[in-house]
Formats: C-alpha cells, sequence, structure tokens
C-alpha cells in the first residue's frame, strides 16, 4: 500500500507519516521509506553528518507494526500508543539517500496489547532492531 493507503489505517500525518509503502507478506509487515535529506529530523542531526536519530528509526518501525495492527482493530476509533520499547540496537547509521527496510512481526496479544519484535536495514545491513508493544486506547 501507499502513502494514501497508509494513512486510511494509520493516524499518522505529515511530517510523522515515516512509511512510504507496506505490505503484508506471510504475517510480516514489509515497509519502506526513503530518506531525502529534507526530513525535519536531520536539519539538525547533525549538520555536515546527517544520521537519522535512533528514536526516529523506532517510530518508523512502530508505524510499519501498526500496518499490522489494523487486522486487530486499529481503525478511526483507536490510537496505537506504545507501551514499551525493549532491547533496541543500532548497529548502523541511516543516512540522506538511503531506503530503510523495516520487517515487523506481532510476537503475541493479548486485549489491547500487542508485542512485536522488528528490524530496520538499508542495503541488507542491520542498522537497528527492537521489541515493542503497543495498546490500541479508544479515542475520547
Amino acid at each position: 500500500m501507499n502513502r494514501e493507503a497508509l494513512k486510511r489505517i494509520l493516524p499518522h500525518r505529515e511530517p510523522m507519516l515515516l512509511l512510504d509503502e507496506a505490505e503484508v507478506i506471510d504475517g510480516e509487515a514489509h515497509g519502506k521509506i526513503t530518506i531525502t535529506g529534507d526530513e525535519f529530523f536531520v536539519q539538525g542531526h547533525f549538520p555536515g553528518n546527517p544520521v537519522v536519530p535512533g528514536v526516529i528509526l523506532c517510530e518508523m518501525l512502530a508505524q510499519n507494526c501498526c500496518v499490522l495492527l489494523a487486522d486487530a482493530g486499529l481503525d478511526a476509533n483507536v490510537t496505537p500508543f506504545y507501551t514499551s520499547i525493549d532491547k533496541v540496537r543500532f548497529k548502523h547509521p541511516v543516512r540522506p539517500g538511503d531506503t530503510v527496510e523495516l520487517v515487523c512481526r506481532i510476537t503475541k496479544s493479548r486485549g489491547p496489547f500487542h508485542f512485536a519484535s522488528g528490524t530496520a536495514s538499508v542495503g541488507g545491513t542491520l542498522c537497528a532492531s527492537a521489541d515493542m508493544s503497543f495498546a490500541l486506547m479508544p479515542n475520547e
């Protein structure tokens, strides 16, 4: 699915929509985003040596997980909230011009809580990995 299709299932909007495309293959969400260098998060991180911040990589993983959560009840009446990020590892920097490939899978679900693991890679090189959990909370 492209950005417009993603907007039908994700509550995020520019500049915080951090996926260009995503699809579910064999129970895994496979997402991509190409970093142009114009994004707000690389403007000052770091001048002359731009690098995508680790926290932004974690948010990319979370949004990719939301593609899977759409099957678990994610719709316009609920918002997915991070409840934990564990075992986060940053292995390689992501820079402008890179296309980040995200792969996430749900490992367990209990009520509104969903647990997942994911990786972010560029050209086959692992850049980040994390275990995450989310709660689908009704909008107020």
